[in-house]
């Protein structure tokens, strides 16, 4: 019988098209109505110090008998309000900050919508401007917050940003060089790296379907501004696998549908290593020195920006370590804890509404002390939620520092236990599996064109039953077996080629067979010593690679099994890997070949995941 505090193993896959709605729009929105009865609503295009002019909506209460934070968003995705009579339905990050009572404004980024100005993709940050022609985003969240100072009545003073996804990026950016206003940042889901671990690469391997889609409605050259941009690709199906597929090589990408008009996926692909290129475009790198308090929050099941928003935390916590610099990590997907009520991630039940937590315990408590001084938050540096145990956890440090690492073995004939491999084990003990490129491992059993977000907790027997497909399982466990941290993969492979794809991936299955992903990441081989150096692997030799899929905080509970999944495609999540050591961009389709790969399991080569447990229950 499971417990009551775990999540729900579902004896049915439920994909409801109305989770699927909810999960794009906020939640208890207030309506045009009560806000066009509270606010009045202006707009302005706003002059940054090279003269670019930047579309910006106000909304200011009607009550003037007191003074009001500013609350600044700024995004590229568009503000979907245009015109002095069209009001937002929800202002701010909840619609509990409409009632509380803020100065809220939304601006379009340069070269985005109605601004002025040409859009480049996370512009890099200038630390040191000579003049007014070097401008980046921090400048122009600085000019910004100058002309709302100046030119609204009304303001206390105190400015506070936030921001998910990209607009969480742009609220980080507006931290490294802060205006003396700016008090407080919430950067939410936000990139951190984009080439090691985010949006358009992981170690290496080049994420097709995101990048497809992104780069095409939102990164095109436009003419002048506009107040729409481009619409959703025509795939002329709806089975993205197949015309993935059907594409073959991504040189055909520009052959046959971009035509080279698109910059940015020109340096996607054309940027394939970490070069120069994504080194600059490093955020982490600038975070040397925030002074100012920031609510970082991420996603568990986040498929966009995981990586991001563990990396910006640590990075501050590195350089300022007395900064007030907090994480909150919750059972969500990506912007979930905004737009839903954080119950459930498709068949998955938590067992009370995470996000309205997040939002009514934390978010908004957050900006009301640090813009209003208002209530005393007394937030925990680390808010996250232990998914399997279905409850909120407090930590004065993540990862929590009484997590030990241990390490879970491979083992022959399927086996993984925390047991190292013994003495008396065969030498060569070893899995091996054919990987056709023809036949690239589906990421999702879903039917869709565009990435989406539910493949981060789905059923994984789709992959289990394929000959492709190592897997590993403990024996049913007798205990409970806790995770807080990163999980690492260590692992000592071989192939007949000369580069391949891991794809590795942790899952707790239920006693009624439902194996759910819990964490998974990819290494492109070729990257397996450095990003920046790609090497060929030695036909036949054995190899060792090892790469993070990142932090979970998870039980696993009693009766439950903790599995490991091995591959080496993920279609068309990934690109497929020619298995042939060349620059994959320039491939061509007489370039891919089928390859025979091994994972090893012996005393000389003991393959692992590294956990980070927590031995003893929740104090």
């Amino acid at each position: 019988m499971q417990s009551t505090r775990a999540f729900r193993c579902p004896f049915r896959r439920i994909l409801l098209l109305m989770l699927l709605l909810s999960a794009f729009r906020p939640l208890y929105a207030q309506g045009t109505g009560y806000v066009e009865k509270h606010y009045s609503k202006s707009e302005h295009m706003i002059r940054m110090r090279d003269g670019v002019r930047l579309f910006t909506e106000v909304y200011v209460p009607r009550d003037d008998s007191r003074q009001y934070p500013i609350l600044l968003k700024r995004t590229p995705y568009g503000l979907g309000t245009y015109g002095a009579s069209r009001y937002k339905a929800t202002l701010g990050p909840s619609e509990a900050f409409g009632r509380e009572g803020y100065i809220f404004a939304y601006q379009d980024i340069r070269g985005k919508f109605r601004s002025e100005g040409s859009f480049e993709h996370h512009r890099l940050y200038t630390p040191d401007k000579a003049g007014p022609g070097d401008i980046d985003e921090a400048s122009d969240a600085w000019d910004t917050i100058e002309w709302l100072l100046n030119n609204l009545c009304g303001h206390n003073g105190r400015v506070g940003m936030w921001g998910i996804s990209y607009p969480g990026w742009l609220a980080v950016m507006a931290a490294i060089e802060p205006h003396a206003a700016l008090k407080a940042v919430s950067p939410q889901g936000s990139p951190g790296d984009q080439w090691i671990g985010d949006d358009y690469y992981h170690n290496g391997a080049f994420r097709l379907m995101y990048a497809f889609d992104w780069t095409w409605q939102c990164a095109q050259v436009r003419e002048q501004p506009t107040e729409r941009e481009v619409g959703p690709f025509d795939y002329g199906t709806d089975d993205g696998y197949r015309f993935f597929l059907d594409l073959g090589p991504i040189s055909n990408v520009n052959e046959r549908y971009f035509h080279g008009r698109i910059p940015m996926w020109n340096e996607l692909i054309e940027h394939w290593s970490y070069d120069g290129y994504w080194q600059a475009k490093n955020v982490l790198k600038d975070l040397n020195g925030i002074r100012i308090p920031v609510l970082n929050v991420v996603g568990w099941f986040d498929a966009e920006d995981f990586y991001g928003p563990l990396g910006i935390y640590a990075a501050i916590e590195r350089t300022t370590p007395s900064n007030r610099n907090y994480l909150v990590a919750g059972p969500w997907g990506h912007g979930g804890w905004a737009y839903s009520s954080g119950e459930r991630l498709g068949s998955i039940r938590f067992g009370s509404d995470t996000a309205d937590t997040y939002r009514r315990q934390v978010e908004l408590p957050f900006f009301n002390f640090f813009l209003k001084n208002e209530g005393n938050p007394d937030l925990p540096e680390a808010f996250v939620f232990e998914t399997g145990a279905n409850a909120w956890r407090s930590y004065d440090s993540w990862p929590p520092r009484e997590a030990q690492t241990r390490r879970l073995y491979l083992q022959p004939e399927g086996g993984l236990s925390f047991r190292r491999p013994s003495a008396g084990q065969s030498r060569e003990s070893f899995d091996s599996f054919l990987s056709d490129p023809a036949d690239p491992v589906p990421y999702t059993t879903e039917k869709r064109t565009t990435q989406g977000h539910l493949w981060m907790v789905e059923d994984q027997r789709f992959a289990a039953a394929r000959p492709d497909v190592l897997v590993y399982h403990s024996e049913a466990l007798d205990r409970e077996v806790r995770i807080a941290g990163p999980v690492i993969a260590d692992l000592y492979v071989s192939t007949t080629g000369s580069d391949a794809d891991w794809v590795v991936k942790l899952i707790d299955v239920c006693p009624d067979g439902f194996q759910m992903l819990l964490a998974a990441d990819v290494l492109r081989g070729k990257f397996r010593d450095s990003p920046s150096r790609p090497r060929p692997i030695v036909p036949g030799r054995v190899t060792r690679i090892r790469f993070s899929l990142l932090d979970k905080h998870h039980t696993f509970l009693e009766g439950h099994r903790i599995m490991v999944q091995i591959h080496s495609s993920w279609f068309p999540l990934i690109d497929r890997n020619p298995q042939t050591f060349l620059p994959i961009p320039e491939a061509v389709a007489e370039d891919f070949h089928s390859a025979t790969h091994r994972v090893y399991h012996n005393p000389l080569h003991p393959s692992s995941l590294i956990v980070p447990l927590l031995e003893h229950g929740p104090q």
